[in-house]
């Protein structure tokens, strides 16, 4: 099958290469990859920013079907629309482990990093880590399943947004728009915030009803956040962009005793201005993971429309047009890219 594979530490080092199938363990299953999106994981990865174990295929952001259910499967069979944490194997004894918190146990492998995995035709999955997508959303929707669960631990587990509250978000790309919608589905009002270069997904924003859109280039995004909320400042800023000057705004912009949460990564070092966050009593989260009750709150908000997926998916290419995606993706042109891998048929 044909696969991109990272054959060697190092930048670059990416290549489509024909490699075997992979076998079904016992308690694994086999899965045939519809889409596989983009991520800026996968850049990191070209660029040799992320550690990874090469060669291996890269790719975590994955819808399929199953084609074949190892001997101790129970909950799948064959034909089964699925989806896959990438997250697939922990020590299981540590304290984040007991406590639900697995996707950041030190000794943790993922797939597209440590393990093979989506940007290919098949994967293998342990069954704990799959999990069956509902009947109301199509595979094409459920490849932004794994960050849509991230954003879903970011704004219910980790900042825990509630009815009522004002929620800045910085950052129209994927991650941020999923999180508008996370934390409208739980009831709040969202500031969406980005630069003129954003105009497509500020176009996006307005089709899913975030509530306020703010270029940031052309409009006071002060006196928005005053004028909202009455001059208090907003209840919480869910940062998505690794921007610099988006965290200095969001900290100047929150309200005394808000929550601050990070969820958009740097690649450096940044400077904060951590007298406000104590003179204000500010709280600092950073979110980055996920657990097994985000991904099924995370689908069921899915499947209830709560949460769109389909209007972020700006581009589909066939696999071997990998270098083409990769380039939209590091030029910020559309929102999510979806590659399909080479069926062979």
């Amino acid at each position: 099958m044909k696969a991109l594979v990272k054959t060697a530490r190092g930048p670059g080092n990416l290549k489509i290469l024909d490699v075997p199938e992979p076998g079904c363990g016992d308690e694994e299953l086999k899965i045939e990859v519809a889409y596989c999106g983009v991520c800026g994981t996968d850049i990191h990865i070209l660029k040799d920013e992320f550690p990874t174990q090469p060669p291996v295929i890269i790719g975590h952001e994955f819808s399929g079907t199953v084609v074949e259910t190892g001997s101790q499967v129970k909950k799948f069979k064959v034909g089964d629309r699925v989806v896959a944490e990438n997250v697939c194997s922990t020590c299981g004894d540590c304290y984040l482990c007991r406590t639900g918190h697995y996707a950041i146990c030190i000794q943790r492998g993922a797939q597209g990093l440590d393990l093979d995995g989506a940007f290919a035709r098949y994967i293998v999955c342990n069954e704990r880590n799959v999990y069956p997508i509902p009947p109301e959303v199509s595979l094409q929707e459920a490849a932004l399943a794994e960050p849509l669960v991230c954003a879903v631990h970011a704004v219910l587990d980790q900042t825990k947004v509630r009815a009522g509250d004002v929620v800045l978000v910085s950052g129209p790309g994927a991650m941020g728009l999923l999180a508008s919608q996370a934390a409208k589905a739980e009831g709040g009002t969202v500031i969406l915030s980005g630069t003129t270069a954003d105009q497509e997904r500020f176009e996006v924003a307005r089709q899913l009803g975030i509530d306020r859109i703010v270029d940031v280039e052309r409009e006071d995004l002060v006196g928005v956040v005053r004028e909202l909320t009455e001059g208090r400042g907003a209840d919480v800023v869910i940062e998505c962009s690794g921007s610099q000057a988006a965290v200095s705004a969001g900290i100047s912009l929150i309200k005394k005793r808000g929550t601050f949460t990070q969820v958009g990564l740097f690649g450096k070092k940044v400077p904060i201005d951590l007298d406000a966050v104590v003179t204000r009593e500010i709280r600092i989260v950073g979110s980055m993971s996920h657990t097994w009750n985000a991904w099924k709150r995370g689908l069921d908000l899915v499947a209830k429309g709560k949460i769109r997926l389909s209007p972020l998916v700006t581009a589909v290419y066939p696999l071997r047009e990998w270098e083409r995606a990769f380039r939209e993706f590091e030029d910020r042109r559309g929102i999510k890219i979806l590659l399909e891998p080479e069926t062979g048929r």
